[in-house]
């Protein structure tokens, strides 16, 4: 049985979101990879779900130059609770902007600078017109960020 948890939080609002979400899980719940795969939209988690993850990877849209609401939303209600208790929580995060996303890059680099959690990488952002190859891009950042919480890199 798995012994640590990556929580994906992602915000799906349209069908190709749920694509990136679902290949987040996909890549996450690779047959190779040992670890427990939580999926859940930013209104549905809790703090205690951050509290009960090893690892997080968070997915979100970019709403006039900025994250989307409920991903922010997430974040007032998840902030103070995990304050203390998730420093150095391995996270990533993956952007679809229809812009260049560096708005909401920013605010996740102050939110999560404040958080103390550990970027395993810099942020995907999913520019522009949506091409089919982002769901392959966001299906390796949840492999990579499982594969390295299962052997312990992360």
């Amino acid at each position: 049985m798995p012994t640590k948890t990556l929580l994906i939080v992602a915000h799906a609002p349209s069908p190709n979101t749920k694509k990136l979400a679902q290949a987040a899980y996909n890549g996450a719940n690779h047959p190779d990879i040992d670890i427990n795969v939580v999926l859940k939209s930013p209104q549905e988690t809790q703090p205690e779900d951050v509290l009960a993850a090893d690892a997080l990877l968070l997915g979100t849209t970019e709403n006039l130059a900025y994250m989307a609401g409920l991903t922010k939303d997430f974040f007032d209600r998840c902030y103070y609770p995990v304050l203390e208790k998730k420093q150095g929580m391995p996270f990533a995060l993956y952007i679809r902007a229809g812009q260049d996303g560096t708005g909401t890059n920013r605010a996740m680099q102050t939110i999560t600078t404040g958080l103390r959690w550990s970027w395993i990488q810099d942020a995907l952002i999913l520019q522009g017109d949506w091409q089919d190859e982002f769901t392959e891009q966001v299906e390796k950042l949840a492999m990579t960020l499982a594969a390295g919480v299962e052997a312990g890199i992360y």
